[in-house]
């Protein structure tokens, strides 16, 4: 549920492009059905592996730190490459790099379903993060390429309508199959969903490629995936081993200078893959550090939900899956409604309440005890948050693509999605930190008046590691191991509350953020004349 829903700007980068390899109309609904079911594969991937997780851990003995890798492993390579593999196939032809990502992703899922490690899982994940980076570029560059004039509307209706209703069905099939078959069906889904698409391609779409593309920055997408590694590794560890560990100063030291390197190779080259220029623009400047943050908390902190949902509160795979369906709905079904308010009022004013309407959903999710009907604890949150982020999807999909010149609007689209799932990527191991300290602090003064035995508080130390799911030590009498299981559950809901009241922070920033950067309705407007009359980014 950390990917829940759709990153923004999608539709601004399908819109953004020429159709210049149309295809016939009777081969229209095919394409469609070969993008819609391919781009699937990676939403339904993103949402189900959180609802997989509790039985990960329990089945393949994973720690709370090897969770947070199956899902960063994928994200990482997923965030880091994505732009690169636009550029993959405007140079080498759109439908060769789109069936390469699809097979690519499928071999990987294959490799998730068969792994018998933590660790093999962690690597298979990252070979899919490489698969995805080609397959969702590529379903969004063939609808552009595919339709033009009034069947390219059509053809985007269609494919955000269909994309909306597997991203809702994603946890709920998720949680089914994890609950009625195993974790490992959640990727092996992934193979007849594949052998359809790669049938459909070979026969009715057809290959396209941009004389005009960019060159592509082998450089800088390599300084971008090693310095997001370097970070997020030294994230990670240091919840355990501290931050004052060699290791970790090491790992964050070098992600740092690698990251810096990037902006240097970014500024100097001559088509970087993301221009540094488009961050002249005011309104583009502040879309993004707005989604950086408000995408930052909805990630990091619903990360954490499956695992509250499915090892404190009891509910089965299934159940926690259907929790989240609420706000894709409420998601779907309000967008295009809020799109209109950009022209009434501009986009700032839906970018400021948006997001405040976000955090209250996130300060509901931290109202919960350990009991209690989903209808009266869950369900109020998600519905707020779900109203909140609606208001934001489409004036930020607007914001982005206008704030600069028609020329850069596809590339400043992409570059918008890319920081959405780079703020998630970097969350979730932040959040975490606080999770494991709040969670381990609040079991150690809990559990002090228990009086275990040096061996049980051993046993106890040692699976901190895992959580929520850490088990009772083996020993104690039954009343005990009640007492103790329920300071495991009250120290994890502690640790849920803290990462969730920090993504009401990170939500309210936001909301500053676009208050204080971003321009009004009557500066909105002068600034786009500006860019197309110099045909270049327009000044901040």
């Amino acid at each position: 549920m950390a990917n829940i829903g759709n990153p923004p700007c999608d539709v601004g980068v399908i819109r953004s492009r020429k159709a210049d390899a149309p295809c016939a109309p009777s081969a229209g609904p095919w394409v469609l059905a070969a993008t819609i079911i391919g781009s699937a594969m990676a939403f339904i991937d993103g949402t189900v592996t959180n609802v997989a997780l509790p039985q990960i851990q329990e089945r393949l003995g994973a720690t709370a730190t090897d969770s947070q890798w199956i899902v960063e492993s994928y994200a990482l390579f997923l965030a880091a490459l994505i732009l690169v593999g636009g550029s993959l196939g405007d140079h080498y032809g759109r439908r060769r790099i789109f069936t390469l990502g699809i097979v690519v992703f499928t071999l990987a899922s294959v490799w998730c379903g068969l792994s018998t490690s933590p660790e093999m899982l962690i690597l298979a994940r990252a070979v899919q993060g490489v698969g995805g980076a080609m397959l969702v570029p590529g379903s969004l560059a063939i609808i552009s390429a595919s339709f033009d004039g009034d069947a390219r509307g059509k053809a985007i209706g269609t494919w955000s309508g269909l994309s909306g209703v597997t991203t809702a069905l994603g946890p709920v099939l998720g949680g089914f199959l994890v609950e009625n078959v195993s974790w490992r069906a959640a990727f092996l889904i992934n193979v007849p969903l594949a052998i359809a698409v790669l049938l459909i391609v070979a026969r009715y779409v057809p290959e396209s490629r941009d004389p005009d593309a960019r060159k592509l920055d082998i450089i800088g997408a390599a300084l971008a995936t090693f310095g997001l590694g370097g970070v997020v590794f030294g994230l990670i560890t240091s919840a355990e081993a501290g931050f004052t560990d060699l290791v970790v100063m090491l790992s964050l030291g070098l992600g740092v200078a690698a990251l810096v390197g990037f902006v240097v190779r970014e500024r100097r080259t001559e088509e970087p893959m993301m221009p540094l220029s488009l961050f002249q623009s005011r309104n583009f400047t502040g879309a993004n550090l707005l989604t950086m943050l408000l995408y930052a908390g909805l990630g990091g902190a619903l990360y954490f939900l499956p695992f509250l949902l499915i090892q404190v509160h009891g509910y089965s795979a299934t159940a926690a899956g259907s929790s989240f369906l609420p706000f894709t709905i409420i998601t779907f079904l309000i967008s295009r409604w809020a799109g209109g308010l950009v022209t009434r009022f501009g986009a700032r004013l839906p970018l400021m309440i948006g997001p405040v309407i976000a955090a209250a959903g996130f300060v509901l999710f931290a109202r919960p005890g350990l009991g209690g009907s989903y209808w009266t604890t869950f369900f109020p949150a998600i519905v707020v948050l779900g109203l909140g982020m609606a208001l934001v999807i489409a004036p930020l999909t607007t914001t982005a693509m206008n704030s600069v010149s028609g020329s850069h609007s596809g590339l400043a689209s992409g570059v918008n999605n890319a920081v959405s799932r780079t703020a998630g990527l970097l969350a979730i191991p932040v959040l975490g930190i606080f999770v494991f300290l709040v969670f381990s602090g609040g079991l150690d003064t809990r559990v002090q008046s228990l009086d275990l035995s040096p061996q049980a508080q051993e046993q106890l130390e040692a699976e901190k590691v895992n959580l929520g799911g850490a088990e009772v030590p083996s020993g104690v009498s039954q009343e005990t191991g009640v007492k103790v299981e329920r300071a495991i559950q009250e120290s994890f809901l502690a640790g849920f509350r803290l990462a969730m009241f920090i993504a009401a922070g990170l939500a309210v920033a936001s909301a500053v953020a676009a208050a204080v950067i971003m321009e009004g309705k009557g500066r909105t407007a002068q600034t786009k004349r500006i860019g197309q009359h110099e045909g270049k980014t327009a000044p901040a």
